[in-house]
């Protein structure tokens, strides 16, 4: 019997996908390639657990501290208030989310996507079997591609899918130490400092046993492993054993188009939802297999390839906002140290505190507070044309 949806990767995107899609009584099949982890800091908001029932023994640490650190070493400690960011390790979180969707209906199968292939009998994913090295040949109505950030599905089946940028992230998995002067399992320490990246950030985020130290580029020729060990000298971990090491592309910006007008639809980083300036990717990778999910329902019923279009306009209807506003952050903030030095100052205050955290926490701009923002704005601009100080508080 031919599918009724194929998924292609099946990280927290394709999972959810294809989660929804099984319980919704659809046949679906979920393809992954076994003993990939993507290198990510694994923080993931209250929001995301609430949405899509995460259970608390998938949260590894709980984090009630950001802390923001400036290229002279300047460090703004920032309380989350009336919540918490979760962490989670992406090996077992993502093969959680892969059985759960098995639980709920969905076929796993192991393996590599090759092409999708079209003719009299429909639409045809092939892809090589992991355990037998085969070609298979799979029918479905419909495919969502959810294989990442240089997607095979994006470059063959959408227009400008080969085009998206991204940056390259690297992190190494360390043995966490005892709490300590620079160490606190409950807080993030998030690193602004051109030595570590020139464009975007370093970041140290505890894992409970475990913590991941990485950052990440869009600049050629930087050397991701030597400024991930000039981050952990700098923040006493060198001597911490290391678990592994990973190292993939992350979009800097959502694509244009997410499907091909037919049978194809895509999700995640596959579609380049990552946040800007923050680089969070769970959620939105989540959020994106939802609206997948909810296009290809739509087009099985219907039967109208436009349908697909629904995916991206979800999306977009609940996140565009957020989006630019990170966007336009990210190019004000992170292109020099002196900027950078500038931004830290900024987050000394207390409004840009609470606002970053509440909107973080429940993926939306606050808007009850219209003084608060009147000040953030005035303060941002006094900052961006040189007005103060970049140590001004």
């Amino acid at each position: 019997m031919p599918y009724d949806v194929f998924v292609v990767g099946g990280g927290p995107s394709g999972a959810t996908a294809a989660d929804d899609l099984a319980r919704a009584g659809h046949r679906v099949a979920l393809l992954d390639r076994a003993g990939r982890i993507k290198p990510c800091g694994g923080a993931i908001p209250p929001r995301l657990i609430a949405d899509f029932a995460i259970p608390d023994e998938q949260i590894v640490a709980r984090i009630n501290t950001a802390r923001m650190i400036s290229p002279t070493g300047r460090a703004v400690d920032i309380a989350i208030e009336n919540g918490f960011v979760g962490m989670v390790d992406r090996d077992r979180f993502d093969e959680y989310l892969r059985d759960r969707a098995a639980r709920h209906g969905a076929e796993r199968l192991t393996g590599t996507f090759l092409r999708v292939e079209r003719d009299a009998a429909g639409t045809h994913v092939v892809w090589r079997d992991k355990a037998s090295g085969e070609e298979r040949r799979s029918t479905a109505r419909v495919v969502i591609g959810a294989d990442g950030a240089r997607s095979n599905v994006a470059r063959a089946e959408v227009p400008g899918g080969s085009t998206i940028p991204y940056v390259i992230a690297y992190h190494e998995i360390i043995a966490a130490p005892a709490a300590n002067a620079s160490y606190d399992p409950s807080r993030c320490d998030v690193v602004y400092d051109g030595r570590i990246s020139p464009d975007f950030y370093g970041w140290v985020f505890p894992h409970g046993a475990h913590a991941s130290v990485g950052m990440g580029t869009e600049v050629d020729g930087v050397d991701l492993k030597q400024a991930t060990a000039a981050l952990r000298a700098m923040s006493g971990l060198t001597d911490c054993q290391t678990i592994r090491k990973e190292g993939a592309p992350i979009p800097l910006r959502p694509l244009d188009r997410w499907d091909n007008g037919r049978d194809v639809v895509l999700a995640g980083d596959a579609a380049g939802v990552v946040a800007p300036s923050s680089g969070e990717g769970i959620y939105y990778a989540m959020v994106g297999g939802r609206v997948a999910a909810t296009a290809a329902q739509a087009m099985l019923k219907s039967g109208r390839a436009r349908d697909l279009q629904l995916a991206r306009k979800l999306f977009m209807r609940d996140h565009k906002t957020v989006f630019r506003v990170l966007r336009s952050m990210q190019d004000a903030y992170y292109r020099s140290d002196e900027r950078r030095e500038r931004f830290v100052s900024l987050c000394h205050d207390i409004d840009v505190q609470r606002l970053t955290f509440e909107a973080y926490m429940n993926k939306k701009l606050v808007k009850a507070r219209p003084l608060a923002h009147i000040k953030i704005g005035f303060k941002n601009l006094t900052h961006l044309l040189g007005l103060v100080s970049p140590v001004h508080t």
